[in-house]
């Protein structure tokens, strides 16, 4: 694969993350989603700021579910988007 087509998926996979924790804000669920929005506000993040290290948390997670094969885990996802701006660890 080229570097473009790469950077094409990688372009992809970032803004179909960040849609979908733009989704998660929408419908509130989870509850944490908008309670941290709120909070990083607070504190001065941007909002493309706030998205992109929510879409991190997002992409952790569901590269430890391919990795694993198992369901998504909700409750981690919300303690690690409570930790933010602390991102997970690499494992």
């Amino acid at each position: 694969m080229s570097q473009d087509n790469e950077q094409e998926d990688e372009d992809f996979a970032e803004a179909t993350l960040i849609q979908a924790i733009e989704n998660q804000l929408e419908s509130g669920e989870p509850a944490a989603a908008k309670a941290v929005y709120n909070k990083l506000t607070l504190v001065g993040y941007e909002r493309e700021e706030i998205l992109e290290l929510m879409a991190l948390v997002l992409a952790h997670e569901v590269d430890a579910m391919l990795r694993e094969d198992r369901p998504f885990d909700g409750a981690w996802y919300e303690q690690a988007l409570r930790a933010l701006p602390e991102l997970p660890e690499e494992s």
